[in-house]
């Protein structure tokens, strides 16, 4: 970010995830072979089986015990498919995105408390998805006896905050531009302005009632939302200009952010939803940024791109003592992993600046997702690895 957005002591510690990322798996009908309220072990004893379709989500039991609960989810349909699972008023407890047709993937899932939960397969990654209900029983300890790990946990939490607060300063100065008018200035604020929350987006958005009202783009209307937020005023900027609303926009954008910093730091991480949002993090990049949706009329997607990076990074640094002792191959692929996908992210940067997502060419961007894919093989296998034990 440039120097005037950027605090003058602002502390970088490794590390940026979410606890949304690490319990996210929702809404699914139960599996017909499976007896309603039939029940998995916590502990990592046995994958909870989920098979996504088109029309259908079914989990093989829907209750578990309190512990790490991992979830294996199979898309079988024809589209692009996600997995939800949401704590009480729809707040996002951890998610798998971008599962492909014929896709697996594992979702592991650190649970310490009992609770009623939602879970959600999503086809088409629109509207609620397919919802039911999962139950979680008895009482798991909680913490680690790992000084490391322990040590990852309070990186993270500090990481968190110091993102957090530059996101609030960062869209103080960005409303100030578009509350002046001041068209050009508040492009040129944009990018930089949304970047920590780029960097710890599993984090904001556990919290499901204001992610939508701050980085939810036109398509929520179709969900019956208001269309709000950084994402409203990016079209009021670039293609209708400054509306009469605008300023109100601004000001509510504002209020919003500063709520969402203040939950963010109350999250309670562990290893494991770290390494889980790591993953995720990787996800968004696969699912809005590298293909352009995300930012839809300032085409500003590859400082997106950059913030989720850096928020992997970040998480993944703090986990690196963990990592290096239980698996130092895993550490060397993932240090060269990181090397190559930043070193192609960069050749798009001028200075301070990244270039225009519609500058890039398909040969820019099918290197940039080969680069991704190996990235998130190797990121994949580190829940495994700092799962509690």
């Amino acid at each position: 970010m440039p120097p005037a957005l950027r605090p003058a002591a602002r502390v970088v510690v490794p590390v940026a995830l979410s606890l949304a990322a690490a319990l996210a798996l929702t809404g699914c009908t139960d599996k017909p072979t499976a007896t309603a309220g039939s029940t998995a072990a916590g502990g990592s004893s046995g994958p909870i089986t989920v098979t996504a379709t088109d029309t259908t989500c079914e989990l093989s039991a829907t209750t578990a015990k309190a512990g790490t609960v991992t979830f294996a989810v199979t898309n079988s349909g024809s589209k692009v498919n996600e997995f939800y699972l949401y704590a009480e008023g729809d707040r996002i407890v951890s998610e798998v995105e971008n599962i492909t047709p014929g896709l697996s993937r594992e979702l592991k899932v650190e649970v310490t408390e009992p609770g009623t939960f939602t879970t959600s397969c999503k086809p088409g990654m629109v509207g609620d998805g397919i919802r039911g209900t999962f139950t979680v029983t008895g009482t798991a300890v909680k913490g680690s006896a790992d000084s490391k790990v322990a040590k990852a946990i309070t990186d993270y939490r500090a990481f968190v905050a110091s993102e957090a607060d530059e996101f609030v300063e960062n869209t103080e100065a960005f409303v100030t531009a578009v509350k002046a008018g001041d068209v050009a200035g508040a492009k040129s604020l944009y990018a930089q302005a949304r970047h920590p929350w780029e960097a710890i987006e599993p984090v904001a958005e556990s919290f499901g009632d204001l992610d939508p009202k701050i980085d939810g783009r036109e398509d929520v209307i179709a969900d019956g939302l208001a269309f709000t937020g950084y994402h409203r005023l990016e079209k009021d900027l670039w293609k209708d200009g400054l509306q009469k609303d605008s300023s109100a926009i601004a000001d509510r954008l504002l209020a919003d952010v500063t709520e969402i910093a203040a939950r963010s730091k109350t999250v309670e991480p562990t290893a494991l939803s770290i390494a889980t949002g790591a993953k995720a993090l990787l996800d968004e990049v696969a699912t809005g940024k590298i293909t352009g949706e995300e930012e839809r009329y300032s085409h500003t997607d590859l400082w997106d791109f950059d913030g989720n990076l850096e928020g992997s990074r970040q998480a993944l640094a703090v986990l690196r003592p963990v990592i290096a002792e239980r698996d130092p191959a895993l550490q060397k692929a993932l240090d060269a992993r990181f090397t190559e996908l930043s070193k192609l992210l960069s050749q798009h940067k001028t200075g301070a600046q990244y270039a225009s997502y519609t500058a890039l060419s398909d040969a820019d961007l099918k290197a940039l997702t080969v680069a991704l894919d190996a990235l998130s093989e190797q990121v994949s296998k580190v829940p495994g690895v700092v799962e509690a034990r």
